[in-house]
């Protein structure tokens, strides 16, 4: 292999090295693990920190930088921080490659011997020292921890071992054995989701080729990168860098834009951008815009774009670059088949991951091209046109459509009717100045034509947005619910009702146990915990076996107050479920639950 491929390859693997990052390690650990009732412990959480990335934290507020632990047998103190690496004031701590949190605990005097089964959960975020941030992470454990009788037969109890980050002792006491090391727990989710995707782009990047928007110029486009390298292959590799730098380069483009996008909207928490209107209406409008392309109502040729063809048409390397951007702007209009189907995860990812998932698509675009550089018999591999593609493009224009109606389900949720409507109108305007667009913005039309077919569905789309899409944010503000007394909850079975402090603390005080759901209609893992746990027959019969007052907060809508209830209890997001039992912690659950998680944490309630 010669310098040149050498070359190319390189650049190829630290491409795509790029999409995968260092992950963070826990260790979550519970010492001594074996106690008298009465006796102290604690838990300790290591956090091991990737290289050039840190752990923020603001003592006043450690919504998403805590351990926190449950268990009725044991009383939890507060969470030692340890002294940060570096300060940017009073308020804002850092920590760098290693940081421990230590939860404190007593063992209550009259618990009973046993195994207990605690449940502990860090929760942490960690940014890059740009300031950009991944999404926050929780990774929880069970851990054992052994109540002995008081008569132990004079067999000596291990003692409390507390370390901070420096690993330097801070209070000790004498040890009989020493303290177990637990095996690092490499955190999964996100990251998995994150490389799933990934794979995902590349592969909708790969497949972008195949579409009727590019598949009939690749061949051309490859002939002719071969044609002018003739026989020197260090030439071909120079034609195909270059092709896919203009590529990449374009692509790098499209993901400014989406994150400019993004930056614009509202950001409150993972996943919470679903209670944007706005946000809504503009994820529909250019996943309808794609569907009506694939429908073949408009196709994307922009007025001066044959002034980027012909750049394609030089015999020199600026030739093949300009033809990665050509190339890339006959496929936007193809881009809907993944585009469309990708857009709502890419929108979650902090800026850095979304520019790397559109290089990852870039990439797979340019993927046939880079491996003709290499074998130049992979071109008998390109499948051939045909009748496949106009009837595929279709099928997706449909699949599209039917991620519009599910936006459009998210916004009656959010919104009232009238406005509701104001939307649907939008959109019909939106939809006949994508027709003008596509019936009169053609090569065939003069260039006057052109530019006047894109300057009035501009137009009218500004003026649609303007008068129809602004939000009444008095009217929304109004529709806050009083409650009084037992209000049934909306969208639940009969024996639901709508949750407010002051019932859930007056029904704690008449001695009744409460079971609190807080989830929103947007959210996937609230309607699973509902459909199979929450709402079932079996379920809701051991509820009222045990005399559970039932109560769920919609989260579907922002609501300052569940979000305060929510925070108080140290947790980031919907889903929130809590068991309340008078006189004894809450039980927090998971974020997806099972009915074997409820019936036990059923059974903690006193006959």
């Amino acid at each position: 292999m010669n310098k040149a491929k050498k070359l190319l390859l390189v650049t190829v693997l630290l491409l795509m090295a790029a999409a995968v990052f260092a992950a963070a390690t826990v260790n979550i650990i519970i010492t001594p693990n074996a106690l008298l009732p009465g006796e102290k412990g604690a838990i300790r959480a290591v956090l091991t920190i990737p290289d050039g990335m840190k752990q923020s934290f603001s003592p006043s507020d450690p919504s998403y930088f805590y351990l926190q632990a449950s268990h009725p047998e044991l009383i939890f103190d507060r969470v030692v921080y340890p002294k940060a690496d570096k300060e940017d004031g009073p308020d804002e701590w850092h920590y760098y490659k290693k940081v421990t949190l230590t939860l404190p605990f007593t063992v209550k005097e009259n618990a009973r011997p046993g195994t207990l089964q605690v449940k502990a959960l860090l929760a942490y975020n960690l940014c890059f020292e740009s300031g950009m941030c991944e999404p926050p992470e929780e990774v929880e454990k069970t851990l054992v921890l052994d109540i002995v009788k008081t008569e132990a037969d004079g067999e000596e109890i291990p003692a409390l071992v507390i370390r901070d980050s420096t690993e330097e002792i801070i209070e000790t006491e004498p040890v009989t054995e020493q303290e177990p090391e637990p095996q690092p727990e490499t955190t999964r989710p996100p990251w998995t989701e994150i490389l799933k995707y990934l794979v995902f782009a590349f592969l909708g990047g790969l497949i972008l080729n195949a579409t009727p928007c590019v598949l009939p110029i690749l061949p051309i486009r490859v002939m002719k990168i071969i044609n002018q390298a003739k026989s020197d292959d260090s030439k071909v590799v120079g034609h195909i860098f270059l092709y896919t730098m203009g590529v990449l380069i374009s692509f790098g483009v499209l993901a400014g834009i989406f994150i400019a996008l993004q930056q614009a909207g509202e950001s409150v928490g993972w996943g919470l951008q679903n209670q944007n209107p706005g946000f809504v209406i503009a994820l529909m409008s250019i996943i309808f815009a794609f569907a009506l392309s694939l429908l073949g109502i408009f196709e994307i040729q922009l007025p001066g774009m044959n002034a980027v063809s012909q750049a394609t048409s030089k015999s020199g390397y600026s030739g093949s670059f300009f033809g990665g951007v050509f190339a890339f702007l006959m496929a936007i209009a193809c881009t809907g088949p993944f585009l469309g189907l990708a857009l709502p995860f890419a929108l979650k990812l902090p800026p850095a991951l979304m520019l790397v998932f559109f290089l990852i698509i870039g990439l797979g675009f340019a993927f046939p091209f880079i491996l003709i550089g290499f074998f130049k018999g992979a071109l008998k591999l390109i499948p051939k046109p045909g009748d496949w593609m106009v009837l595929f493009k279709q099928f997706m224009g449909f699949v599209l459509l039917w991620l519009v109606y599910t936006q459009l389900k998210t916004l009656n949720m959010l919104t009232d009717s009238d406005y509701f409507m104001k939307v649907v109108w939008f959109m019909f305007i939106l939809g006949f100045s994508i027709w003008l667009y596509g019936r009169f913005v053609r090569f065939e039309h003069s260039k006057a034509t052109q530019w006047i077919f894109t300057v009035i569905p501009i137009v009218l789309i500004v003026s649609a947005a303007l008068v129809y899409l602004p939000m009444d944010e008095q009217k929304t503000q109004s529709q806050e619910v009083v409650i009084e007394g037992l209000v049934p909850a909306p969208h639940a079975p009969q024996g639901w009702y709508v949750f407010s402090e002051e019932l859930l603390n007056k029904t704690l005080e008449e001695g009744r146990p409460v079971f609190l759901d807080i989830g929103a209609e947007w959210c996937k893992n609230c309607k699973t915990n509902e459909k199979t746990v929450l709402f079932t027959d079996a379920v809701m019969q051991e509820f009222a076996a045990k005399n559970v007052l039932l109560l769920r907060g919609d989260f579907t809508r922002k609501d300052a107050k569940l979000f305060a209830w929510i925070k108080k209890h140290e947790r980031a997001g919907v889903p929130f479920n809590a068991l309340y039992i008078p006189g004894q912690e809450p039980i927090l659950f998971n974020e997806l639950i099972s009915k074997g998680e409820v019936s036990s944490a059923l059974n903690r309630i006193p006959e």
